[in-house]
């Protein structure tokens, strides 16, 4: 049964109405059938979500299927790159995981029906030929001269392409369809082609594969899938899905309906291009925190359920727009914050020096670990003589609005001490390299006895018990909002040379010295970071996973 708390959308009225109307008395199939040639990205989070989604809603079932007919993009680590995106996603396809080369006998024998029935033909002319042939959109397409063969024949040319008795490309298998129709992908496409190559589930079982044209409509009769949901650049392709599954005796007939692919401001999705990215290590990986992966996000910090909140959000639609990056950024934010402990770390530091605070003196202080939720504890915060705070915290000619620290200004440590400038210390350059204060000994955890107020709220860290460690700081990886890539020219072009900062000096609390990686915090005023896999015991890294939507506001009226 449906749940009425899912925002509804096209497909599921269809749905809803085709189990109204009694079509599918065992309940609906879907499928997410990804092609295992590179890393699954945020476009393919829409579809995971809407697939497994709508089975789950309506009591039926989703397959995770390969769409691997192509061995010379695919690879034994996408498939388990993809496996392990779908479950941390946190969807079940539970005994239902198929790759299309497990039907390849079974696509064969359809091929053969096909050749038998008078609708495939096998063709001599190589790839050049055929699109050369093909026509336009405003003119026909030219027959093959190898059209007319027999039935007889194409069989026979059909089982020694399956030998391995011809060249690789020397010969394909096209449906035998209507070189004049309007529709490019009726103009008698390719079925099967040659490849002697390695394929990562087969072997070398095969030296002929099936195009994914013919491939998908039948591996979804095979798996009895009702509801085959593709983005909109496929539905063109629904006219020869539905010619083959016309042509061939199928266990089941399923129907394709398209939605528009998700579109996000800074962000490309293009697999091919993607793959440039890795292979000319313009990012480090696919799961480098700037890319549009999963993975990249898992990395960068990212919750599952905040991916699946924003696709949820987005919706389901027919029209095509791009959404704002700050849609999903709001969405990170509001799945981290209920229960992500937060922490002190300075990114930029610039030392104090507490002048009437003893040398040879510190103390713990107690800070909560998160400021709207007491159950979640509290931690120590050593403190000293000596600190560090963010560089831009102090000013020494301010303007009227900056309640930060300047000289003869008294502002709050956050959760330790009222403390007033008393005194600037210069290099020879001319730059502020350390700020000299005098603090009151009456305002341990922040607050005047005597009532005065205090407008600012800065943090710290000990300069003799922090940790040093790395931060990145990550922008978009694109500088036009709307990418429009289509060479590798044009992708260099488009690139945003600070899509990445590094920080090599920030100082963290003790506490985050030995936090595990994939472990994520609030650097208060800061943002959320995620301690990456590149962390040693010496050093952790930390990514920036989302800047803080209000800075310090909240936090300074506690």
């Amino acid at each position: 049964m449906s749940d009425q708390s899912s925002p509804t959308n096209f497909i599921r009225q269809l749905v809803t109405a085709d189990l109204g109307a009694g079509r599918y008395p065992q309940g609906i199939t879907t499928r997410f059938p990804p092609e295992p040639n590179g890393y699954l990205h945020i476009g393919h989070a829409k579809s995971i979500c809407l697939n497994f989604g709508l089975a789950e809603d309506f009591g039926g079932r989703c397959a995770l299927r390969f769409d691997d007919t192509n061995p010379d993009r695919e690879s034994p680590e996408f498939v388990e790159a993809i496996k392990a995106d779908v479950q941390w996603l946190g969807f079940d396809w539970k005994e239902r995981l198929y790759h299309a080369s497990d039907y390849f006998e079974q696509l064969y024998t359809f091929a053969v029906e096909l050749i038998d029935s008078g609708h495939a033909y096998v063709c001599d002319l190589s790839a050049d030929e055929v699109r050369g042939t093909r026509g336009t959109l405003t003119t026909p397409g030219v027959n093959s001269p190898f059209r007319d063969r027999s039935c007889d024949e194409n069989r026979e040319l059909f089982e020694k392409m399956r030998s391995g008795e011809f060249p690789d490309g020397s010969r394909v298998l096209r449906a035998r369809i209507n070189m004049a129709s309007p529709n490019l992908h009726l103009r008698d496409p390719t079925l099967y082609r040659i490849r002697y190559q390695t394929h990562h589930n087969t072997g070398d079982n095969w030296c002929i594969y099936p195009m994914y044209d013919f491939t998908h409509p039948l591996s979804d009769a095979i798996e009895g899938v009702t509801h085959s949901l593709c983005t909109l650049e496929f539905e063109d392709n629904r006219a020869l899905y539905d010619w083959v599954l016309e042509h061939v005796t199928t266990p089941s007939r399923p129907y394709q309906t398209e939605f528009s692919r998700l579109s996000l401001e800074y962000t490309m999705v293009s697999k091919r291009l993607l793959t440039i990215l890795v292979e000319q290590e313009v990012v480090g990986s696919w799961d480098d925190p700037r890319m549009p992966t999963l993975s990249g996000m898992r990395r960068r910090g990212y919750p599952p359920e905040a991916l699946v909140d924003f696709c949820t959000r987005i919706g389901v639609t027919r029209n095509q727009q791009n959404v704002e990056l700050s849609v999903l950024d709001n969405c990170v934010r509001e799945a981290l914050d209920p229960g992500t402990p937060r922490a002190f770390a300075v990114t930029r530091p610039l030392k104090i020096v507490i002048e009437n605070y003893p040398e040879d003196e510190e103390e713990e202080l107690e800070a909560l670990n998160h400021p709207g939720d007491e159950s979640l504890g509290t931690r120590s915060l050593p403190f000293c003589r000596e600190l560090y705070i963010e560089h831009e915290d102090f000013q020494e000619d301010p303007p009227k609005k900056f309640f930060r620290l300047a000289p003869g200004r008294e502002v709050r440590l956050r959760y330790a001490y009222l403390v007033t400038c008393t005194e600037v210390i210069k290099d020879s350059s001319g730059e502020i390299i350390e700020v000299r204060c005098t603090y009151d000994p009456e305002t341990r955890g922040g607050n005047a006895p005597d009532g005065r107020k205090v407008k600012g709220t800065i943090h710290w860290v000990s300069a003799r018990h922090s940790a040093q460690a790395e931060v990145r700081l990550y922008e978009p990886l694109f500088v036009d909002p709307e990418p429009h890539v289509s060479s590798e020219d044009d992708l260099k072009n488009a690139l945003n040379e600070t899509s990445l900062t590094t920080l090599d000096n920030v100082q963290v609390e003790p506490s985050l010295a030995a936090a595990p990686p994939g472990s994520i915090f609030q650097f208060e005023r800061l943002g959320y970071f995620c301690v990456d896999r590149d962390s040693t015991d010496a050093r952790r890294v930390f990514n920036r996973t989302v800047a803080l939507r209000d800075s310090w506001a909240k936090a300074r009226a506690k």
